[in-house]
């Protein structure tokens, strides 16, 4: 795994209202701690230029939490339209502060099971120049974040302004994604149960 600085910034997209888990996911407890907190920590261990967490929802109690990590926590406001216009204001973020970066890496909040480990295998696959997007592999044939996008799609990364993310993006640039599986399966925690037996899965049986 390189030591050098990868020339790309980290967005965590954490804005959502978590209105099927009936609480602030982004703070349930992870271990020693939060689903978001384990997120961004697992975002530190990479040699990137900058993590970028996107906020929106309950952003007061979920920034409380969170300001003691050296990142940059931004505000979405506009949080309602969906992931897509969060994807676009950590986007709108990195172009107006003019940060020459070759790509960006987008994670979400509540996929606990990725480690650091698969996403050095993203960024080293993306510094090969061979792939402009880098996917991560889901069940039945989907792939989705974590991604890496290169520059070149930062114009139309602007645009997105609904609840699909860039789904349409990748679907639209199939040929140049390069797919990658990690080790464990790529899973979303929407729901209370899922989050509780995943829960249960990880840390109580020990």
């Amino acid at each position: 795994m390189s030591k050098k600085t990868s020339n790309i910034s980290i967005i965590i997209l954490a804005a959502g209202a978590s209105k099927r888990m009936g609480t602030p996911k982004q703070l349930l407890k992870w271990g020693n701690s939060t689903l978001l907190g384990n997120t961004i920590e697992t975002a530190l261990k990479l040699s990137v230029k900058e993590v970028i967490v996107v906020l929106g929802a309950n952003y007061n109690a979920i920034k409380k939490e969170i300001k003691h990590y050296p990142i940059t926590i931004l505000n979405n406001e506009d949080w309602q339209k969906g992931l897509g216009k969060s994807l676009a204001f950590g986007v709108e973020y990195i172009t107006s502060s003019k940060q020459k970066v070759d790509g960006i890496l987008v994670i979400l909040a509540d996929q606990p099971l990725i480690n650091a480990q698969f996403l050095n295998k993203l960024i080293d696959e993306f510094n090969k120049k061979e792939h402009p997007i880098i996917a991560t592999s889901y069940k039945n044939k989907k792939y989705g974040v974590p991604v890496i996008f290169d520059k070149i799609y930062f114009e139309e990364l602007l645009t997105l302004n609904d609840d699909y993310g860039a789904k349409h993006l990748l679907k639209k640039n199939k040929s140049l994604v390069k797919i990658l599986i990690p080790e464990l399966e790529n899973l979303d925690l929407d729901l209370k149960a899922d989050y509780e037996s995943l829960y249960k899965e990880k840390f109580n049986n020990k």
